[in-house]
């Protein structure tokens, strides 16, 4: 009796706990979590609108069958136009996965070493950036420099510096958040460093290089490197929770957060990337011990989640022009995304 006894104490306390844990959890993402499974992708995009998010974008490629375009709520809030699903929209660091692509194939070039430090490719950071001498491409690319992330400075968003040298300069001198290669810390300095290093080796811009070697071969035209080059109307809203200005006209130019595309074009991009035919022989090997198959983006006003699912060969990429300072936005994305795949694989089965 006093063991069965125990065990059910220990279950009230459990479920005590679980019930208590909920009030330190926004409402929405409870909300978002439990209710029933829409029947349809383009149901759940208007759901999310109804979770406060002002305009969705959601495309899935699905082998053998035609591309599916979704789209929910607002491309401009101000002027009314309802969200087109092949806008064009800020993809933030999923252009994390085309600058490493890039860095495979000049690996292969034997343009590049993935094992040369950040000293030998800036011999001037060698004093103002702590180990230096140790830290190699392969981390950089891997995120496991131990370099601090530039974004992370406080108050950095309220007005970001543009150019690179500005945002370098944010963490030169500064202690390394962990030693060379010890652990993963995700940081834009890595990448901006990444994107020095490439123009350096090619002599010219890495964004001509990408549209050269990957955009143009893959035919991805809706695919840009900054949006300078772009006519803005073409590029969805981004909106941040109480501010009223759209956000699509603040450019931010650093390597590999920069881009622009469509989520079609996103979404011939992963899957070339995951099938290998973005890759010449041996690029794929390399690029398969340096980075990852998928990836998400963040910026303000501007989400972007782009996965492909391998059991069900299947590309679903998101795209969500709403984010806020408590960052509950973000798990609701996840929430959102991952029933729209719930959806897919239904769909897939029935």
């Amino acid at each position: 009796m006093e063991k069965k006894q125990a065990k059910r104490i220990v279950r009230i306390v459990l479920i005590a706990a679980s019930i208590g844990s909920l009030y330190f959890v926004p409402w929405i993402l409870v909300k978002a979590w439990i209710l029933p499974l829409p029947e349809t992708v383009q149901e759940q995009l208007e759901e999310g609108i109804d979770h406060g998010f002002d305009g969705m974008i959601v495309y899935v490629d699905q082998a053998g069958k035609p591309p599916a375009f979704y789209a929910a709520g607002w491309h401009d809030r101000k002027n009314q136009i309802p969200a087109d699903p092949k806008a064009l929209f800020k993809i933030a660091s999923v252009s994390k996965l085309y600058v490493a692509v890039a860095v495979a194939k000049l690996v292969n070039d034997k343009q590049l070493s993935l094992d040369m430090t950040l000293a030998e490719y800036f011999p001037a950071l060698a004093e103002r950036i702590e180990n230096a001498n140790k830290i190699t491409l392969r981390m950089m690319v891997q995120h496991r420099s131990g370099i601090p992330d530039f974004s992370r400075t406080a108050g950095y968003w309220v007005n970001p510096p543009k150019a690179n040298s500005e945002n370098l300069a944010l963490v030169l001198d500064k202690p390394a958040d962990f030693g060379p290669d010890e652990s993963y810390g995700y940081s834009n300095t890595n990448y901006l460093l990444i994107g020095e290093i490439l123009d350096n080796t090619l002599g010219y811009s890495h964004h001509q290089y990408i549209k050269r070697e990957i955009l143009m071969p893959l035919g991805l035209n809706n695919t840009y490197s900054l949006l300078s080059e772009v006519n803005t109307d073409e590029v969805m809203s981004g909106y941040y929770v109480g501010y009223e200005d759209d956000l699509k006209y603040n450019e931010f130019i650093n390597p590999a957060g920069s881009m622009i595309a469509t989520a079609e074009d996103v979404g011939k991009f992963l899957r070339a990337l995951n099938d290998g035919s973005v890759f010449k022989e041996g690029e794929q090997e390399i690029y398969s011990s340096i980075y990852v198959y998928e990836h998400t983006g963040l910026l303000p006003g501007y989400q972007s989640i782009a996965k492909y699912l391998k059991d069900i060969d299947t590309v679903v990429i998101q795209f969500n022009n709403t984010t806020n300072f408590d960052g509950y936005d973000w798990s609701l994305a996840e929430i959102i995304y991952g029933r729209v795949v719930k959806i897919v694989r239904r769909n897939k089965s029935s």
